[in-house]
């Protein structure tokens, strides 16, 4: 009864949203606001039809319904009752309905707003978002049925297959809905980009409308990102956080794009300029979640993140096809009406900075996409798939980002318009000296690489910058006598009073430090892996792990857990016991739990390998020295507190 009842709900939704996206195109055709209005009350309910029938699978997760082949798919009777509930978007029939139901909630959030600025936006936001919601929908209705039953004649299993063990991990917990929460929220932006070039408003109304919305996403898909590199440390026992795979790639390709928008929309928005770019960064940002969801749905691809094979990744290639082509189509219409009047005066210019920061983050982007799709190409033209590795990214984009970082310490001291060498190095040339401190205090520690100098400089650089940008304005205002502030209080109102600004500036400061995380692991990374009796020891960058216990046991749900305990020590000197362990789940499935030491210098990384024929006589281990990689999660805290300070409304800000 209930799974009927849930997938009839979902009809209903289909054929609802359906019914509004239908109404908003016919009520403007004939200039009727009844039917727009009509269009707008069916979108709002669309909401509570998929809260129900998402509440219905929740149910059956919950109470072990496995006549339900998704309830089996993904749940046990050992799980506990949180690890059912994000089993909704555990396996691909109930991650569809999740993006599902967040879509809904955000389309209906968009039309409560008021409209009476906006009237004739509303229905083409209807249309673009109802699409695309119905889209999604249509995916369940008719391929992927979170309530479809086992076959008549089959038994009933008494218990279920369980979510993979790779993703009952917090972070995976967290992780998914953070990065659907990004994906989802791109749909926004982009409905009113594709409402102002169907419409032919094309000032930067719609760019002002959709600013939080656009934050909001890039800070969900920051999460995402960072969410997901915690769980690849933590979880998959490599010693690293990002592996170049291609299903991260794809969460990264629209990150890509939002920031150069984000950047690009404030020359709009202040010099009227790159309107056409701004469309491009909008459409592209969309496409690429599409993309990206295609990719993982698609069975395509062979990635740890992956879903199974499934017969949607052709629709969703359909689908990328029909809105890229209908985007772009409407963008060639209008595009000399977006042709700015202004142009550009000085190539050093804080315009001009900003568009080759752009330039910058999509060559990355280009880098990044030609790694993912040449496999499929090769596999489609040649029969054979050649497989591009992190070092072939590391190279390419490793000289960008550090053009990128240079810029961020450049462009602050940029002015609008124009700007010449001589400002820029009057300005510069003071936190410029004060940067190389950092380079010097790295050649004191020993290190004398120089591709690590040379971050270490163009890190420093942002740092002293950015801090300079605080000091004046902060001491502008202590010094006022009208105000009356301390500088602490100074800098506290100066935030405030424009938190775009400032948390742009956070955001930068936190790029930097991920960046001497990055330059630590990825520069200086050490590892060894031996086998260990009981009492022998390894050594590593200093450090000396010796082997203490070795521990099997059976958990109350199954699992085989194999422990081992090591002793860390330094200069003969305790520091802690790591305790590596290795768990067998029933089915088969593995999962390594690596013991970390995590200090602001380094971290220790401990895992067991092949568990298989495990003995207190030979155990092997495998241990990691990651020099400095705290600093990207430190940096990565740094980056959400940025981007929530730039999201809300400061006191120069105008409504909109």
């Amino acid at each position: 009864m209930l799974p009927s009842l849930g997938y009839g709900i979902l009809v209903i939704t289909f054929l609802v949203t359906l019914y509004s996206v239908a109404i908003a195109i016919y009520g403007q055709a004939e200039k009727d606001g009844a039917m727009i209005e009509s269009a707008r009350r069916a979108m709002l309910i669309t909401l509570p039809l998929i809260t129900i029938a998402s509440a219905i699978l929740i149910y059956l997760l919950i109470n072990d319904r496995y006549e339900v082949e998704y309830v089996w798919s993904v749940t046990n009777r050992t799980m506990p009752i949180y690890l059912k509930i994000t089993a909704w978007w555990g396996g691909q029939p109930g991650s569809l309905l999740f993006w599902s139901w967040l879509l809904s909630a955000f389309t209906s959030a968009v039309t409560l707003r008021k409209w009476d600025r906006d009237r004739e936006l509303l229905p083409w936001v209807l249309v673009v978002t109802g699409t695309t919601l119905a889209f999604f929908i249509a995916l369940n209705v008719f391929y992927e049925n979170p309530f479809k039953l086992i076959p008549a004649g089959v038994p009933i299993p008494l218990d279920g297959r369980g979510l993979n063990p790779l993703l009952r991990h917090p972070g995976m917990i967290i992780h998914p809905p953070a990065q659907y929460l990004g994906f989802v929220s791109v749909t926004i932006p982009y409905a009113f980009a594709i409402a102002a070039l169907i419409t032919g408003r094309t000032d930067d109304r719609w760019t002002r409308i959709t600013r939080k919305w656009t934050l909001w996403a890039w800070l969900f898909l920051t999460l995402g990102l960072v969410l997901g590199m915690r769980w690849a440390y933590d979880v998959l026992g490599w010693g690293g956080y990002w592996g170049w795979d291609p299903v991260e790639i794809a969460a990264l390709l629209p990150w890509l794009t939002l920031t150069a928008f984000l950047h690009s929309v404030m020359i709009q928005e202040k010099r009227n300029m790159l309107k056409q770019w701004n469309m491009i960064l909008i459409i592209l940002s969309f496409a690429l979640v599409i993309f990206g969801t295609f990719l993982t749905r698609s069975g395509v691809l062979s990635s740890v993140h992956a879903f199974a094979e499934s017969e949607i990744g052709p629709l969703f290639f359909l689908f990328i096809g029909f809105t890229f082509i209908v985007s772009f189509s409407l963008l060639i219409k209008r595009w000399p009406d977006l042709k700015s009047k202004i142009e550009m005066k000085s190539m050093l210019s804080r315009e001009a900075l900003f568009l080759l920061n752009n330039l910058l983050f999509l060559s990355i982007l280009v880098i990044s996409f030609w790694g993912v799709i040449f496999p499929l190409l090769s596999e489609l033209f040649t029969g054979s798939k050649v497989t591009v590795g992190p070092p072939f990214y590391e190279r390419a984009t490793g000289p960008v980002w550090g053009a990128l970082i240079l810029l961020m310490g450049i462009a602050p001291l940029a002015a609008w318009g124009r700007s010449t060498v001589k400002t820029i190095g009057r300005a510069i040339w003071k936190p410029a000296l004060a940067a190389l401190l950092f380079p010097i205090f790295a050649l004191t520690t020993g290190i004398t690489n120089w591709i690590a100098l040379i971050g270490f400089t163009l890190i420093g650089l942002v740092i002293t910058v950015t801090v300079r940008e605080f000091w004046i304005g902060a001491n502008a205002r202590s010094k006022n006598k009208r105000l009356n502030e301390n500088l602490f209080t100074a800098l506290l109102h100066l935030i405030k009073r424009n938190r775009r600004k400032y948390g742009g500036y956070i955001v930068h400061i936190s790029m930097v430090l991920i960046g001497i995380g990055i330059l630590g692991i990825e520069l200086f990374q050490t590892d060894t892996q031996q086998h260990l009796g009981i009492g022998e020891e390894i050594n590593l960058a200093g450090y000396t792990l010796r082997y203490d216990r070795l521990d099997q046991f059976r958990h109350e749900d199954g699992r085989l857990i194999t422990r081992g305990e090591m002793a860390l020590s330094k200069d003969g000197k305790y520091i802690e016991t790591l305790a590596p362990r290795f768990d067998l789940y029933p089915d088969g499935q593995p999962m390594t739990i690596p013991a970390v030491r995590s200090t602001l210098v380094d971290d220790v990384y401990v895992i067991l390998v092949n568990w298989e024929g495990i003995t207190r006589e030979s155990t092997p281990f495998k241990v990691y020295h990651n020099p400095l990689v705290k600093w990207v999660w430190i940096g990565s805290y740094l980056f959400v507190i940025g981007i929530l300070i730039g999201v809300w409304k400061d006191e120069e800000s105008k409504e909109v």
